[in-house]
């Protein structure tokens, strides 16, 4: 296990359709999660896709019970997710501040369905199937953009609502986004 790096926006691999993972329970994918959740923890993340460290592969982690990057965020279940199917469940968008480990330093306003569903395999290629709302949707839906080549800037539809996170959030840690 071991803290990979976390490529930056501009690196043309994260602009990349990921592909999918075609074999599960093996040592190889159990390696990459442990890796994945190695870095997103040593950031300080909410979530992460393998795309972010290089790995065109459809597969992405998530959940905390508490993170300093998003002080005032309710817990989200830690999740491994592998093949995503995301349906939303609503018809309304709801705008929210996201940051994003591949774009440090910055903020934006980002629309996100209210509540979807998401399906896909845990790393044993057992079906996952989950109803998620508020910033859980909104977490889900940041991490399988990148599965897409979608960074958070690519959505924001406001660019005076885009800025340095330390202007916008005097109180937070620049360096954490």
């Amino acid at each position: 296990m071991s803290v990979r790096e976390i490529l930056r926006m501009g690196d043309p691999r994260l602009l990349r359709q990921a592909e999918p993972v075609k074999a599960f329970g093996t040592p190889e994918l159990q390696s990459l999660i442990d890796d994945m959740f190695d870095t997103m923890h040593a950031a300080n993340g909410a979530g992460l896709a393998a795309p972010q460290i290089g790995v065109n592969l459809q597969l992405v982690i998530f959940g905390f019970k508490h993170n300093p990057r998003y002080p005032d965020a309710p817990a989200v279940p830690e999740t491994i997710l592998i093949n995503p199917v995301l349906t939303p469940l609503a018809s309304d968008q709801e705008e929210g501040w996201e940051g994003c480990l591949s774009v440090p330093g910055l903020r934006g306003m980002v629309p996100r369905w209210t509540r979807l569903q998401y399906e896909g395999f845990d790393q044993h290629g057992q079906r996952i199937s989950r109803d998620a709302e508020g910033f859980h949707a909104r977490v889900v839906q940041h991490e399988c953009d990148h599965l897409a080549g979608i960074l958070y800037p690519m959505r924001i539809k406001d660019f005076s609502r885009f800025g340095y996170t330390d202007i916008l959030f005097p109180g937070l840690d620049a360096n954490d986004d």
